[in-house]
Parts: structure tokens; C-alpha cells; sequence
């Protein structure tokens, strides 16, 4: 039941294919579906670390219940959106939904095993995220060839009420009995990245505003981290970005959530261009990618528990950037088995290095704060997440020329792909400060938050 209520924040890849029927059915140029995926985004990326923070004090499964709750309605209502303004607020509420359930998920699910099991439960939580994943564009390139983009939301408001219903039995799982909420770090942090992810969207848009967005994100991330340093209870223990592996594997996954998002925001339109298949083969052959990472995820689970996850994670680099670039060489009239195909091999790379990096980023912290680690993991997602929506299609625009012939497309999407793939291949150079940085100091912070 866990896994079916976490399962309905991936599964909102399911309103990448109605992309094209979101545009056209409110009469907007594809630029702007960039707001559907940031006001959901960003809201919980904004509250993610806080709540997973509140789950360590009042109880993870306390936490997710009222993320499941909230997200039923925040699904009806954007179904129920009488106009695109309406949509972005419902999708602002749907983001603190998500937020509720999916901060506090990887902690429920690795606190169902032993420590030592810890890569086999981290395994099974990509493998969850990634089935979601995977379902999304299946599911909902059938929802709506037959009742238009306003299924692709409410059919989730039954997934969650179910889990909903099944887990109130479910244990709290408090692990920060005792201690005191961050109130001012959490909002010094919400204000950090919403700054810095509005100043990173508004480079196209705000001209001279976007430098100041950005200083003011800086100049908080920076209050943020000192106030952090002083606070008996932290948010988050700002000790950890010490480490110049922890700090790294951060920021490259970052870089790899960025590069790939291009596949969600681009592919259904190449879709709607190039390809006579039906949406819901469409919508099957966009699956392909995630079914793969689904897949792979238990295998890499199990190959971080007998292999260093730094290399684990450096192959899934190199995979998930030759992946990205061979899509770059599709063509019009390419076949769906192809496409499939490649898109599988980038789904293999990106299950590969998520296992990975979620294990170090949860073995680098105390049991303690076990709900944070895993909020962080998924903080990170998401702002490569928020900020490929901005600058991905910034970069399409400019690789168009602000044309918007099949041709001009083609050529722009040639270029996405080959830059994202050299991007996230290249990234694996950093394998060597995350060997020399993560594995010498994770034991002693589990000592110390146990203790």
C-alpha cells in the first residue's frame, strides 16, 4: 500500500503525453506548457526537505497519510480547471500533495528492511518510482485519446484514496521524537529555491530581472546555510556539502535530471510531428524508457551491495548520455521498435545511477534524519526537473530560430539530444571525488546520528 500511494507522484509522467492536447485545447504555443510542469514542480521541490523534516519529528507515516488525503482533492480540482490560469494554481496544490507523500516515502519504504538491507530497499523504491514512471504515458495515452487531458489527473484521486484508506493502521515511525521544527530554516530554504528556480526560468523572459532573482537565491542560500550552522536542529546538516563526493553526486544528479527531462518535454511532440502511431502506442513506446529503469533497478540494487555505488553509478552515466544522443539521430518515419529501443537504453542508465546515488545519499546521513536524506534525493530530481523545463526550452527556441516549420523543429531536436547526451556522459568525470569522498565517512554518520 506504501508503494501504491507513493506511486501516484511518478505517475504524473502520464500528463507529459497530454501535452499536445493541454497546448491545443487552450489555444497556447508549446513554450508555455513549461508552467505546467513549474508550478507543480517547484511547489514541492520548495517544501520537500521541509517536510521530510516534520516526517523525522511527527512520524513519516503520519506525513504521507496527509500528502495522499491532499492530493485527492488537489486531482479533482485540476481535472475540474475551467481555464489554463486555473490549471497552474490546481497544479501549485497538487505540488504540496506531492510534496506530503513522496518527502517521507523513501524512508518508510527503507525502514520496512534492516541496515543491512539497505541497497536492496533503496532498489525497491526506484523500481516503484520507475513503475509509476513507466505506467504514466501508457496510461495516459489512453485516458486521453478517449476523454481528453482532464483524466490524466483524475484518475489518480482513486489510487490515493485507496492507499489512503488501507494504511490508517500504519505505524508513525517517528525517529526526531522530542525535537523542535526549523520553522525560519524552512522558509529561508523554500525562498532560496523558489528564487533561484523562477531566476533560472525567467533568463528568457525578465531580461534584466533574472540576474536579480538569482542574487537574492544566492544571497539566501547562503543565509540559509549559516542560520543551518547554528541551529540546534537543523533542517538539514550543512556538514555534509562539506564532503566534496556528497557535494558532487548532488550536483550531477542534478545535471542527469536536467538532460533527461528533455525525453518527457520533447519526445511527445516529436510524436505529434513525425509519427503516424496512435497516441496510445504513443504513449506505450514513451513508457519504453522508464519500464527499463523499472527493470534495471533491482539488478542495481544488488550491484551496489557487491560493487563500489560510485561505479555503478559512473556506468549509469555513460549509458544514459549514449542513450540521450542516439535519440538526437531520429529521423521522421522512424519506426516505434526503434525508438522503444533507445529509449530503453537510457532507461537502463538513469536506474542504473538512481539506485546508486540514492543509496550514498541515504548512507551519508544519520537514521535520524533518514526522512531529509530521502527528501533530498528526490529535491534533487526535481530541481533538474524544474530548471530543464526553463532551460531546455530556451535552448529549443534558440536552436529554432524562432520557427516553428517541422524542419526548424528537427534540427532543434537534434541539437537537445546531442548536448544532453555529451552532458551527462562527460559528468562521470567526477566518479573519483565521489570514491574519495563518500565511502571513507558514511559509517561514522550513521554512528553518530544512532547514537
Amino acid at each position: 500500500m506504501i508503494g501504491l500511494g507513493m506511486s501516484i507522484v511518478p505517475l504524473d509522467t502520464a500528463v507529459n503525453i497530454s501535452f499536445p492536447d493541454i497546448t491545443g485545447s487552450f489555444g497556447l504555443p508549446m513554450g508555455m506548457i513549461q508552467w505546467v510542469v513549474i508550478c507543480y514542480t517547484l511547489t514541492y521541490a520548495a517544501l520537500m526537505l521541509a517536510f521530510g523534516r516534520i516526517g523525522d519529528i511527527a512520524g513519516h507515516a503520519r506525513v504521507f497519510r496527509a500528502g495522499l488525503a491532499w492530493s485527492v482533492v488537489a486531482y479533482l480540482l485540476c481535472a475540474a480547471s475551467p481555464s489554463f490560469g486555473w490549471l497552474l494554481f490546481f497544479r501549485f496544490l497538487q505540488g504540496i500533495g506531492a510534496g506530503l507523500a513522496i518527502s517521507c516515502a523513501p524512508a518508510l519504504v527503507t525502514g520496512l528492511y534492516p541496515e543491512e538491507r539497505r541497497s536492496y530497499a533503496v532498489g525497491m523504491f526506484t523500481l516503484i518510482f520507475a513503475l509509476g514512471s513507466a505506467s504514466g504515458p501508457l496510461i495516459g495515452g489512453a485516458l486521453v485519446a478517449q476523454w481528453g487531458w482532464p483524466a490524466v489527473f483524475w484518475f489518480r484521486a482513486p489510487i490515493a484514496l485507496t492507499s489512503l484508506l488501507f494504511l490508517r493502521g500504519l505505524p508513525p515511525g517517528v525517529t526526531g521524537r522530542g525535537q523542535r521544527f526549523d520553522i525560519a530554516g524552512a522558509m529561508l530554504l523554500a525562498l532560496a529555491l523558489t528564487s533561484l528556480l523562477f531566476g533560472i526560468n525567467a533568463i528568457s523572459r525578465l531580461g534584466g530581472g533574472s540576474p536579480v532573482l538569482l542574487a537574492l537565491a544566492a544571497a539566501l542560500v547562503a543565509l540559509f546555510a549559516l542560520w543551518e550552522r547554528r541551529a540546534a536542529q537543523p533542517i538539514i546538516r550543512i556538514e555534509l556539502f562539506r564532503d566534496l563526493g556528497f557535494t558532487a553526486i548532488n550536483l550531477v544528479f542534478v545535471v542527469m535530471n536536467l538532460a533527461t527531462f528533455s525525453v518527457l518535454l520533447f519526445v511527445p511532440y516529436f510524436f505529434a510531428r513525425f509519427s503516424a502511431i496512435p497516441l496510445g502506442l504513443a504513449g506505450l513506446v514513451l513508457a519504453t524508457g522508464s519500464t527499463a529503469m523499472a527493470l534495471t533497478s533491482p539488478l542495481a540494487g544488488r550491484l551496489v551491495a557487491r560493487v563500489a555505488a560510485e561505479r555503478v553509478a559512473a556506468i549509469g552515466l555513460l549509458v544514459t548520455g549514449g542513450g540521450l544522443a542516439l535519440i538526437g539521430l531520429w529521423r521522421p518515419g522512424i519506426a516505434a521498435p526503434a525508438m522503444a529501443l533507445i529509449l530503453s537504453v537510457q532507461g537502463i542508465g538513469v536506474g542504473l545511477f538512481q539506485v546508486a546515488y540514492t543509496d550514498i545519499v541515504i548512507r551519508s546521513s544519520p537514521l535520524a534524519d533518514r526522512g531529509v536524506a530521502g527528501s533530498l534525493a528526490i529535491l534533487t530530481r526535481t530541481i533538474g526537473t524544474v530548471t530543464g523545463a526553463a532551460l531546455l526550452t530556451l535552448l529549443f527556441d534558440l536552436s529554432a530560430g524562432g520557427r516553428g516549420d517541422n524542419t526548424a523543429f528537427a534540427e532543434a531536436f537534434d541539437t537537445i539530444f546531442r548536448l544532453a547526451g555529451a552532458a551527462v556522459a562527460l559528468s562521470a568525470a567526477a566518479v573519483p571525488w565521489w570514491r574519495r569522498g563518500g565511502r571513507g565517512t558514511a559509517a561514522p554518520r550513521r554512528e553518530a546520528g544512532s547514537g
